[in-house]
């Protein structure tokens, strides 16, 4: 292959595919403004009126998630540091069935808008009022980074203007979600999940075709040694371990999708409990399917460019625009498909912004605005929330420029939810698990949690760990036929790994530098969580935590994992007494009553809430 070859540049057809991916979003958002008498209410706004069902919000959950950041991310991590990566597809099964049988019984059961509601409900006012400072402050910093980042790798390798798509998409997320709200958020997301799978799967079959076949690009990833994903090591500091993989991403990723409120809004708005959970369990198959495309697509990257490294090589300067890159080598025959990719990247992008939105928009009338003015009506309240998802739109946009300065950004991301996330894991933990915790200890918990993690997340960025520590592995540009005759086999070893713009150079290392704040990023979360309960436990426990009656409904109980069951009891009775209609609960002797046997004043439980 001759290096000298130009990629391709954006032409005509590639900005109109771009350009029908905004408008359709838009154009969902304008349906759902006017449909079905508009957005009445807040709760219409927010959550979808209640009415989804588990398909559309699992690919919604799978959507919001699978930003840009992952799109443009994985591939290059896998390009540099091999398949090890793919040991997260153990860690979301974890995390969907933590999610699943942990956090959504309780949420579902008490049927709040906000997730913070929970902590006024199980401990007091305060506590909710930091939850909530907490979220909104962690969840403008991440979408800052999620508009910025595609940005900037597409403006870059296609010369599309970084500041002007980093305003539009900005501008048209905000439309589609201040007029549709939740459900244009839900649809849209179906729509982007499809150009997503769209996009990566162009990659895939072209990249197989012009490398001559799956086996060729595994046989070049086996042999540039980017196929061992076992390593076993317990240590903490290296950065990608199994077991790191594992216990650290587990923790991070259940703080996203168990007590986040961009992911628990959207299955709070489920029909039934049962179909929250399977939306849950339905969306860790596109998790799942989207994983295995970025794992793939990372590989062909690594046979494509084996032995010719454009990142060394200095045709693209952040290990994030190799995607869009090998787009344009490899897809330039076909106008409309390199566009195809940048739709894919950006609808990763709009579908995660649009959810932050729409969360953010929720936390703050529900939490800050409905407490303060209770006489406000309803229509007052859904205009307030549209007026909220404006100004959060503008907020992240700015944000974004200050994005502009973090280093890689996958790791960014990961570590900006470790460092809120674990924390506020944690205090959701204390309040749904273990029984004899109060507020006291809570705020406490809360406070140590969050102080240990961003003392080691900021150290992290500013003493980013050495290359021994992270281990990416060699990287050759001995197959460019270009100018550097002396220097033919560099290796990437010597890049240094983050290229944050904070970072401080030429300093002694410490041992401090060296231990703790080299711990792997992924670990943020599980430091902060286990800090938050250890903490809260420890403190409720002379404060009078065992003294304080509390409502069984705030806690996870034994009930709520044995009424999964539930239908599989229902189809027998409703076979076996034809002539006794099961529904009526409760109305015979509950001795003789066939399904209530055991539980006689839990009727309400049996059935999930009766709101």
């Amino acid at each position: 292959m001759d290096a000298q070859r130009s990629i391709g540049t954006f032409v005509v057809w590639d900005y109109v595919v771009f350009a029908g991916m905004l408008l359709i979003s838009a154009a969902i958002g304008i349906y759902y403004a006017f449909a079905g008498g508009g957005q009445q209410t807040s709760k219409d706004f927010l959550m979808g009126g209640r009415s989804m069902t588990a398909v559309p919000v699992a690919l919604s959950l799978t959507a919001s998630f699978m930003s840009a950041v992952t799109i443009l991310g994985t591939p290059a991590e896998i390009y540099r540091f091999g398949i090890m990566y793919s040991i997260f597809g153990l860690t979301y099964f974890f995390v969907v069935v933590i999610s699943a049988e942990v956090f959504v019984p309780v949420f579902y059961r008490l049927g709040i808008t906000s997730t913070y509601e929970y902590l006024e409900l199980r401990f007091n006012r305060f506590v909710r009022l930091c939850g909530t400072v907490l979220f909104i402050v962690q969840t403008i910093l991440y979408t800052g980074i999620v508009i910025y980042a595609p940005a900037l790798a597409l403006n870059q390798v296609t010369g599309f203007n970084l500041w002007g798509t980093v305003v539009a998409t900005g501008v048209v997320c905000t439309f589609y979600c201040t007029l549709g709200g939740l459900k244009a958020v839900i649809w849209t997301d179906v729509f982007q999940v499809g150009i997503m799978v769209a996009g990566f799967a162009s990659v895939i079959i072209q990249s197989a075709i012009i490398q001559g076949g799956i086996n060729v690009i595994l046989n070049d990833a086996y042999n540039g040694g980017r196929l061992h994903p076992w390593n076993f090591s317990f240590n903490p500091l290296q950065r990608h371990t199994f077991w790191t993989i594992i216990i650290g991403g587990t923790f991070t990723w259940t703080s996203i999708y168990g007590i986040n409120q961009s992911q628990v809004q959207r299955y709070i708005s489920c029909k039934s409990r049962f179909q929250a959970k399977m939306s849950l369990y339905i969306n860790l198959l596109g998790l799942w399917v989207i994983l295995f495309c970025s794992v793939f697509c990372g590989l062909a990257l690594y046979s494509r460019y084996h032995d010719c490294d454009p990142w060394t090589a200095k045709k693209v300067s952040e290990a994030d625009q190799l995607m869009p890159y090998l787009v344009l080598d490899i897809l330039q025959d076909y106008p409309g498909v390199p566009g195809l990719f940048v739709a894919c990247a950006y609808s990763g992008t709009l579908s995660t912004v649009s959810s932050s939105i729409n969360a953010l928009a929720a936390v703050t009338v529900e939490d800050l605005i409905k407490p303060r003015f209770r006489s406000l009506s309803e229509r007052s309240l859904s205009w307030i929330s549209q007026g909220m998802s404006v100004l959060y739109g503008v907020l992240c946009i700015g944000m974004a420029a200050l994005a502009s300065l973090m280093g890689a950004l996958l790791q960014a991301a990961l570590s900006i939810f470790g460092m809120v996330g674990g924390p506020l894991l944690g205090l959701f933990s204390l309040g749904i698990l273990v029984p004899f915790a109060n507020s006291i200890g809570a705020i406490f918990g809360l406070l140590t949690g969050f102080v240990i993690s961003l003392w080691v997340g900021i150290g992290a960025q500013l003493y980013p760990p050495l290359p021994e520590r992270t281990m990416p592995l060699p990287l050759e540009t001995h197959g460019c036929n270009s100018t550097y005759n002396g220097t033919n086999l560099m290796t990437a070893t010597a890049i240094p790994f983050s290229t944050s713009a904070f970072q401080v150079h030429n300093v002694e290392r410490t041992p401090l530098m060296d231990n703790w704040y080299s711990l792997s990023y992924l670990y943020f979360s599980t430091l902060g969580t286990f800090t938050t309960i250890f903490v809260g436990i420890l403190v409720s426990l002379p404060t009078g935590g065992r003294k304080q009656n509390l409502d069984p409904r705030f806690l996870l109980t034994k009930q709520d994992f044995l009424s999964n069951f539930d239908i599989f009891k229902k189809k027998q009775h409703d076979i076996s007494y034809k002539s006794h209609p099961v529904e009526d609960l409760g109305t015979d002797n509950p001795a003789f009553n066939h399904i209530e046997l055991n539980f006689t004043d839990q009727s309400g439980k049996v059935n999930g809430t009766h709101l």
